[in-house]
């Protein structure tokens, strides 16, 4: 199938010969028709296979065909969970509107609000926006989204993980009642069908790639090794492999921080990206990362969910996520665009739980594989660490260490005071 038998403009798949590419992916191929005929639809698709364009095109196509006042008031509302996505799908709207007479803003927390609420005042057409900035906006009768059109929700899934939920209703209920609705998400969980069921009529359920499936090109193997040897086991393998761009997932802020500080003490080029980093911070480690200046990128999911980075050949999991799902989200980074990709897990005992969990989930076994120095401490529990268990252990011997520390203290001040009053006798 070609893009120009979906019925796309002229002006449309004039910058989608201009972007490369000739035929649409899967979903593309099933969801914008649907979208053209006016159906709300509901649609899962893996990070990767053009979801993006998926709803992007039509959705320009609609607007461009159906023309409205020059006041340009909002009238397709893109709502993403992250500053990255927002900044990606924007990208998308202008590459793929660059010949036709559509105006686009997006708006999201982290940076100043003059410069966008200056762009809201001159019209906009289509909205890209994270959920608290659009409400701030909102709030402060900046903008206004009552004739909004076209509602699409991306990246529904990781909107409830980060709980997002009230203010999705919140905003829901500023639009009109009849509009058509998308939604995309990486699965169909149970809460998925449950927000489906409140915001979409009638739709069309499309999915590009089985649930939960994992991209055939990629290649996955597990290292069982010790957790305390983890991050000389990845500064080998980058080391020793010549990795020069590497995703590596971690399941804190705190442990990505402190495993890019070792990498960079390993005279390897690292930037972490979550969600205490500045969105300049975060947008300078993500450009250097994709500009090749830096090597290995270490995110958590939060921050990583959306990105697009063409081409890349590795993706670690320092840790393995306590989601199973996410491994799925994690991993499908890598494999694009038929290109290869590899993703390494790297598993110390107390994650063995939620190896077997994701093994189940993606129906197969992964290769396991120990390298020697690195092998996995054979007396570790297989138990899983609770949030803060370590911490708390140590705190608890550091008090303990404290107060024999001030007992010692007491007893040999006790001393000098019985010493110095013999001495006066």
């Amino acid at each position: 199938m070609s893009f120009q038998s979906l019925g796309l403009s002229d002006a449309l798949l004039k910058a989608i010969s201009k972007k490369g590419y000739e035929s649409p992916s899967p979903i593309q191929e099933k969801a914008i028709p649907s979208i053209l005929e006016g159906r709300d639809v509901l649609a899962s698709a893996q990070t990767g296979t053009g979801k993006t364009a998926g709803f992007t095109l039509p959705l320009l196509h609609y607007l461009s065909e159906n023309p409205k006042a020059k006041f340009r008031p909002i009238r397709a509302l893109i709502l993403t969970p992250t500053r990255e996505l927002a900044a990606q799908v924007y990208q998308s709207v202008q590459d793929y509107g660059e010949f036709l007479n559509i105006r686009s803003a997006v708006i999201f927390g982290g940076v100043n609000q003059k410069p966008q609420v200056a762009k809201l005042r001159k019209g906009v057409d289509v909205l890209i926006a994270t959920p608290g900035r659009l409400l701030d906006l909102q709030n402060q009768n900046l903008l206004s989204i009552k004739r909004v059109e076209v509602f699409i929700l991306d990246e529904a899934d990781r909107m409830l993980d980060m709980g997002f939920l009230r203010d999705m209703e919140r905003i829901m209920a500023l639009m009109p009642e009849k509009r058509q609705n998308l939604m995309f998400s990486a699965t169909f969980s149970k809460d998925i069908r449950k927000l489906a069921n409140g915001i979409l009529n009638h739709p069309v359920k499309v999915e590009a790639t089985p649930e939960n499936s994992t991209v055939d090109a990629i290649s996955q193997k597990v290292y069982r090794v010790a957790k305390s040897k983890k991050t000389g086991l990845i500064i080998k393998l980058i080391s020793e492999g010549s990795w020069q761009q590497a995703l590596v997932f971690t399941r804190t802020k705190h442990g990505a921080n402190r495993l890019t500080k070792k990498l960079i003490s390993a005279k390897i080029s690292a930037a972490a990206i979550h969600g205490n980093k500045s969105q300049g911070a975060r947008t300078k480690a993500l450009t250097g990362f994709k500009a090749g200046k830096v090597r290995v990128l270490v995110a958590t999911d939060i921050a990583a969910r959306g990105l697009d980075i063409p081409l890349l050949p590795h993706v670690v999991n320092f840790e393995l996520p306590n989601i199973s799902e996410d491994y799925v989200h994690r991993i499908g980074r890598t494999g694009r665009a038929g290109a290869d990709g590899q993703a390494i897990s790297l598993v110390s005992a107390d994650e063995t739980s939620y190896l077997k969990n994701i093994e189940k989930l993606i129906g197969q076994s992964i290769e396991v594989e120990v390298v020697e120095g690195f092998e996995p401490d054979p007396n570790a529990s297989t138990e899983p660490l609770k949030q803060g268990q370590n911490r708390s252990r140590s705190n608890s011997r550091s008090k303990n260490s404290k107060s024999k520390t001030q007992r010692g203290r007491r007893r040999n001040k006790s001393q000098r005071y019985r010493g110095n009053s013999g001495n006066k006798s």
